[in-house]
């Protein structure tokens, strides 16, 4: 009744269409919901990012939504199923939003790993969504810590998972870095 009376009619028109190509995918349990969606286009409103990285896109349903938020500056995504992807590339090819995306297909811990390789990666990224295998995300975000900005992370979850001794039970877990840049 929720989706249909307040989610649906306020999704955007391309997001409907990711999600909808999504319901055909055998794993179509695992795509970012539409609630959801809305919650993290709040969040893209609230603090602006410039320069976003991904772990775990699947057809590109919260990838797409973060496309349109952020300016043309780019966004790196990181999953191992291309295919998936594809699924929603058209989608976002009919957005225009294309060239924001850096798609890579990898382990998310080695391109992470090979991002703090870089010290100038440290401490650039405005905003991270992770969305992808639940047993590395400790490791994905003791990582994504030392990327971010003194903003916000968002680690959706559908399930209790334990980050640093907390365990938590929501559809995104936000942690500020700093109030300051709120």
């Amino acid at each position: 009744y929720i989706l249909e009376t307040a989610v649906y009619p306020r999704e955007p028109e391309l997001l409907k269409e990711i999600r909808i190509i999504t319901e055909n995918h055998p794993l179509s349990i695992i795509a970012s919901v539409p609630d959801s969606g809305q919650l993290i286009s709040l969040l893209l409103k609230l603090i602006n990012p410039k320069k976003t990285i991904e772990i775990g896109v699947f057809t590109g349903y919260s990838l797409l939504l973060t496309a349109l938020a952020i300016p043309r500056d780019g966004k790196a995504t990181i999953d191992l199923d291309r295919d998936a992807y594809e699924m929603g590339l058209p989608v976002i090819k009919k957005a225009g939003v294309e060239h924001k995306i850096n798609f890579i297909q990898s382990l998310a811990l080695t391109v992470l790993d090979e991002l703090l390789g870089d010290h100038e990666n440290r401490v650039s990224f405005d905003f991270a969504f992770v969305d992808a295998d639940k047993v590395n995300y400790q490791k994905y975000h003791e990582r994504l810590w030392k990327l971010l900005k003194a903003t916000l992370k968002i680690l959706p979850s559908r399930e209790r998972i334990r980050i640093k001794g907390c365990r938590f039970l929501a559809v995104a877990i936000i942690a500020f870095k700093s109030l300051k840049s709120l």
